[in-house]
C-alpha cells in the first residue's frame, strides 16, 4: 500500500501503489501546467464508508510514498479514463482500472493538456 501526502502538515491517503502511481502520472500532468483540479474517491467501509475530496493546487506540498521497489507497469486505458476525469466539472473521481486489451506503457507519459483535449473536439462550421 503506498500513500499519497498532501498538505502541511500533510494528510495521508492510503492506497495501492498501482493506483497511486497511475495518479502520480495523472497529478504531475496537471501541476506541470499548473492546472488545480479537484480529487475524489470512496472511503472503505473500514473508514466509515462515505466520500472524500481534496483540492489539488501546485502550491500545495504533495508527496507519493510507494511500498513497492519497483514501479508498476501503467495501463494507458486506465490513464486515460483518470486524465479526462480531472478536466470534467466533477474532478478526478478515483474509478477502478478498466480491463482491457491495452497495450501496457513502459516509457515515459504525456498527457494531453485541457486545451488540447478541447481543441480535438471542436466541430469546424463550414464556411457559406
Amino acid at each position: 500500500m503506498g500513500t499519497l501526502l498532501y498538505g502541511s502538515p500533510p494528510s495521508e491517503v492510503t492506497m495501492e501503489d498501482r493506483l497511486l502511481a497511475h495518479l502520480k502520472v495523472v497529478i504531475i500532468q496537471k501541476m506541470r501546467r499548473n492546472e488545480s483540479f479537484l480529487i475524489s474517491w470512496e472511503l472503505p467501509t473500514a473508514e466509515g464508508s462515505g466520500r472524500m475530496s481534496l483540492w489539488m493546487h501546485p502550491s500545495i506540498p504533495l508527496q507519493f510514498k510507494f511500498a513497492g521497489s519497483r514501479p508498476p507497469t501503467l495501463n494507458p486505458d486506465w490513464l486515460d479514463a483518470l486524465a479526462r476525469a480531472s478536466m470534467s466539472v466533477d474532478g478526478l473521481r478515483i474509478t477502478p482500472e478498466p480491463v482491457g486489451l491495452a497495450q501496457p506503457i513502459t516509457a515515459p507519459v504525456v498527457l494531453p493538456s485541457a486545451a488540447e483535449s478541447l481543441s480535438h473536439a471542436r466541430v469546424s462550421m463550414p464556411s457559406w
